[in-house]
């Protein structure tokens, strides 16, 4: 899980930001004041910081300096209001990653966040770079030991020395995007950067400024030029996941950039070549959406040059113990903990039940099991109520039973019943990922977070 720091003197701010942060599963700590942030940074680790320009003790250039005289490598996103446009972009050229303006907008805020997250920085000491990222990739990608794994392994092996487009297919939380960083580090283009994006969290009207970039003034709120995800992954490879949401227009205009290799910024006139390799990744076969008119077929043949399918949790056979025991050990390291292994009961159930979430959901029931842990095993009776004992778990009835003649009617439970079906039925359909389960149901997504809320459904997004 991402450690992310928020920095602003303005208490409701670091609220509301923290809570929303912490729905797209990352962890985060706060600090009202530039001293007291400069404490926890020297006794934590972040992997991100987020802070506002002006600070009752610290402004922008002296946040950056203190920062660095800790840590020179972190990330820092800067917040500004509209009037310190100026002093912002002189901060970005300070070592800034980038700045976002106030009133805050939360798909702008998070896709600048999940960009700097997923950015690599190649310095002098290349070498070591790689090393760090080899490093990385290892903690996010199990190869495993069944005949699966052992076939995608040769399979990413045959594809990753070659600058063919690929297509990873997969249900959501099986890993897309961790074989797609396995792919560019066994690649020539492991120097340089792998830059992910969520095409599920782009909106119609950011998602060519973000792939693109644009030129100053190019549309209203355009205060600045922006560097786009193609030009930031120059020379190295762009992951693409969830590709499918893409809105049609944007596919319009992916086409011709990926036909002609090269770009043009919104409101530019300029035209940037580049030097990208595609790897996209869906939980839906694209040549059904093609076939159904919700994906472009020229787009499609585009990026099938090669496929290969991440099989989900349940299908892994013997990985799924191998996974668990990484998560344990990660688990054991960020909890201070020495837990051996896990019981014959636990392991009994890890093999039955069906992970609807897949690795993402092992890696969350692990840590969980874990953290309630005393004894130097993981029994049974710290995992979820539906693994450990699914006879015992209940949903709330349905409203076949709620309008039985056993029960009392009531119209209005009988409506949030099937109201409660209708979204987990969704909800299985697309994988448990949000995106596509707002998708499915036709409405916004704030509306289904409203309604997980309601009926106590876990909102943790699967993307």
């Amino acid at each position: 899980m991402k450690r992310i720091l928020i920095i602003d003197d303005d208490p409701d701010i670091c609220t509301l930001l923290s809570a929303f942060l912490r729905r797209k599963d990352y962890e985060v700590a706060t600090a009202h004041s530039g001293k007291s942030a400069m404490k926890l940074i020297s006794e934590n680790s972040f992997d991100l910081i987020i802070s506002d320009f002006r600070l009752g003790d610290y402004d922008g250039i002296k946040i950056l300096e203190e920062i660095r005289k800790i840590n020179s490598t972190i990330h820092v996103i800067i917040i500004t209001g509209y009037s310190d446009i100026r002093t912002a972009v002189k901060v970005i050229k300070s070592g800034a990653f980038d700045y976002v303006s106030k009133p805050l907008i939360p798909d702008e805020i998070l896709l600048t966040i999940r960009k700097a997250l997923a950015s690599t920085t190649i310095d002098k000491a290349g070498q070591e770079n790689k090393k760090a990222k080899e490093t990385k990739n290892q903690e996010t990608y199990i190869t495993g030991h069944s005949d699966y794994a052992i076939e995608l392994e040769r399979q990413i092996d045959l594809v990753a020395p070659t600058n063919l487009n690929v297509i990873i297919y997969g249900e959501s939380g099986s890993g897309k995007e961790a074989v797609a960083h396995k792919i560019h580090m066994a690649s020539r283009r492991s120097e340089q950067a792998f830059v992910a994006i969520d095409c599920g969290a782009l909106s119609k009207e950011l998602a060519g400024s973000e792939l693109f970039g644009h030129e100053k003034g190019a549309f209203t709120g355009a205060l600045q030029a922006k560097t786009g995800q193609f030009e930031m992954a120059n020379g190295g490879t762009l992951f693409l996941d969830e590709v499918s949401n893409l809105p049609y227009d944007v596919q319009v205009s992916l086409l011709r950039v990926v036909q002609e290799r090269k770009l043009r910024k919104l409101g530019g006139t300029k035209e940037i070549p580049f030097d990208v390799r595609i790897v996209v990744a869906s939980n839906e076969d694209l040549s059904s959406s093609y076939a159904s008119g919700k994906f472009r077929e020229d787009l499609y043949h585009r990026f099938n040059e090669f496929s290969l399918k991440v099989a989900p949790l349940r299908e892994r056979g013997k990985d799924i113990i191998e996974l668990a025991e990484h998560f344990l050990t990660k688990a054991n390291q960020d909890l201070r903990k020495n837990i051996k292994g896990f019981d014959e009961d636990t392991i009994k159930c890890f093999y039955q039940y069906s992970w609807p979430g897949n690795i993402r959901e092992l890696k969350n029931v692990i840590t969980r099991a874990a953290l309630l842990t005393d004894s130097e095993y993981i029994f049974s009776k710290t995992l979820p109520l539906e693994i450990s004992n699914p006879e015992k778990f209940n949903f709330p009835q349905s409203i076949n039973s709620s309008t039985s003649s056993e029960s009392p009617l009531n119209l209005k439970n009988a409506t949030k019943d099937a109201e409660y079906e209708i979204i987990m039925r969704a909800m299985k359909q697309a994988g448990n990922n949000k995106s596509e389960t707002a998708r499915i149901l036709k409405i916004d997504r704030k509306t289904l977070y409203n309604k997980l809320k309601q009926f106590n459904i876990d909102s943790e997004d699967n993307e």
